[in-house]
């Protein structure tokens, strides 16, 4: 069976991912940017309420995944809070300016991350050459990349998604993400991807949607 992640930007979110039988959360705040860090009293209150396991996305701003040595400092420390309290897993990404993976950055931040998986996000649908991408976060020992396969939902991406997975064999998960809801989650299990993705918003809604988890689960069970 397939495991679903859900975006969560609130704690709502959060127990509605719980409630609906997802298998993890990635919490973060401020989707309208593509999320950023969540505040340490959101995180707190996350891992006290929450039973299933949970990644903290490490973005300290919108924009680019350029990142100044002053903002590295800064993920350093959010991952080293997100240690501290339990958390399962983080979620970052850092790109050079000639969007290529930064290989010191991310490994200075997986060395922070200690026993907590590492998801490296969708700033991997940014780079040159994804295949090449993939290849160094495998050499660095990332466990997971989210992506659309370069397109702007993973529907569209579903072609490059199904090539990096046949390339990432058993060394790393890719896991689809943009854009899946319950009505394209059939097209996309035909890939073979292990995990899937969603924030499961309904449009104009503040807070993950329980009934789209359930059925999202219900896709993929």
């Amino acid at each position: 069976m397939s495991k679903l992640e859900i975006c969560a930007n609130s704690i709502e979110s959060a127990l509605n991912a719980q409630n609906g039988k997802a298998d993890r959360v990635e919490l973060c705040s401020e989707l309208s940017v593509g999320g950023i860090t969540p505040s340490k009293g959101m995180i707190q209150m996350a891992r006290e309420l929450l039973d299933i396991p949970l990644y903290v996305l490490i973005r300290p701003r919108s924009g680019d995944f350029c990142y100044s040595i002053m903002e590295l400092e800064i993920m350093k420390e959010d991952i080293a809070y997100c240690a501290e309290v339990g958390c399962e897993g983080v979620v970052f990404g850092a790109l050079t300016t000639d969007r290529r993976i930064d290989e010191a950055k991310t490994m200075l931040l997986m060395q922070e991350a200690g026993f907590m998986d590492v998801t490296f996000h969708r700033a991997f649908d940014e780079v040159q050459n994804q295949f090449e991408a993939l290849d160094t976060l495998k050499e660095l020992g990332v466990q997971r990349v989210l992506t659309s396969g370069g397109a702007e939902t993973a529907l569209s991406g579903i072609d490059t998604l199904g090539e990096l997975i046949d390339e990432a064999e058993d060394e790393i998960i890719i896991m689809p993400g943009g854009g899946i809801r319950p009505e394209n989650i059939e097209l996309l299990k035909g890939i073979g991807a292990t995990a899937y993705h969603s924030a499961a918003m309904v449009n104009g809604a503040k807070h993950a949607d329980l009934e789209m988890i359930k059925s999202l689960r219900k896709a993929l069970t």
